[in-house]
């Protein structure tokens, strides 16, 4: 497995990490021991770069990689995890919280239930409005000096609040939502993160699921599987959105990959201090994204697919309009001029 570095904060991990959201929550989980035996064969791959957060299966999802940790040891792993989203007694996402004393408590229970001293990467999962970026920064950055915390990143955030945010503690890491068919931090983010020396942590690479081909109709879905609710899922846009898997796939058979390596190799080939976190319950998929690291891709077939793949391509809001509030989404890019004075 070779190693990228997140942008300029000295943090090397495996060129793409585990994303172990749906080992415990919103997709239909698995059992716990069909889920800890995908984390482990990751991790056997050489998937080192393990990210979860306190609100997946509030907190069970910590203590699962917190197994895995003390099975396979912590050496050569590095983890990741955020606190911020609250969630009511039903496991309903309500908000967030980014008060300094909720960030100090929230990272000692994760601490916790990972069962370690310190945590490689701890995020702010979503910016509180209520909050001034720059006092959950200073929380962060105490985290920082007692040593519980190595570094810093911040999930969704515009590029105000990433640059006030920079000034308070250096940020490791953005985590953001980014793949062929949600390309919208190539807008006005990326570019931040660059000339701050900020890594991209791409999560969702494979649109949920959307691209692979996979899902042909919401029954595909388990009945307790969150996407039911994401409109890109809704049967009048899953209808327009099955000709881009198609599309896809029709690339990816031309180069004899599947349609998810494919899409990986395409984010990796966005830039070196990006890294995609795929995750599956399914060792097989597993496998599937691994094996695919070392296909290579014509840089024309790249190209390509950013040609047939544009910003919004996609149909349908990437979240519920609810869950839309609390992630940002830049202003459309200004149509080119064709000519002529204004």
């Amino acid at each position: 497995m070779q190693k990228r570095h997140l942008g300029r904060s000295g943090v090397t991990v495996s060129s793409i990490g585990f994303g172990l959201m749906g080992l415990s929550d919103f997709y239909g989980p698995p059992s716990r021991e069909e889920a800890l035996k995908s984390l482990l064969h990751a991790i056997e791959r050489g998937i080192t770069f393990l990210d979860t957060a306190d609100v997946y299966g509030d907190g069970e999802n910590e203590r699962l990689l917190g197994e895995a940790i003390k099975s396979h040891g912590r050496n050569d792993l590095t983890i990741a995890t955020k606190c911020g989203i609250l969630r009511d007694q039903n496991g309903r996402p309500t908000g967030v919280n980014g008060r300094p004393e909720y960030i100090i408590d929230a990272c000692q229970r994760s601490l916790d239930r990972l069962g370690i001293s310190s945590i490689d990467l701890y995020y702010l999962h979503r910016v509180d409005p209520e909050v001034p970026i720059e006092e959950s920064m200073g929380a962060m950055a105490e985290l920082v000096k007692k040593g519980l915390v190595k570094h810093v990143g911040l999930s969704e955030a515009n590029p105000q609040d990433i640059r006030k945010a920079h000034k308070v503690q250096p940020i490791a890491a953005l985590q953001n939502e980014y793949s062929l068919v949600t390309r919208e931090i190539e807008v006005n983010v990326l570019g931040t993160c660059r000339e701050l020396g900020i890594g991209i942590v791409a999560y969702s690479p494979l649109g949920r699921g959307l691209i692979t081909g996979a899902i042909h109709s919401r029954e595909d879905l388990p009945a307790n599987d969150v996407r039911r609710l994401h409109p890109r899922f809704q049967e009048e846009h899953l209808a327009k959105n099955r000709t881009l898997a198609e599309t896809l796939r029709e690339v990816a058979m031309r180069n004899g990959m599947t349609p998810a390596q494919l899409a990986l190799a395409w984010l990796l080939a966005q830039g070196p201090d990006i890294v995609p976190i795929p995750g599956s319950s399914r060792i097989s998929h597993i496998d599937e994204i691994v094996d695919g690291l070392a296909l290579p891709v014509p840089f024309l077939e790249l190209v390509r697919l950013t040609e047939l793949f544009p910003l919004g391509v996609a149909s349908g809001l990437r979240y519920p309009e609810e869950a839309l509030k609390r992630v940002y989404t830049p202003p459309a890019p200004e149509a080119k001029s064709t000519g002529g004075s204004h």
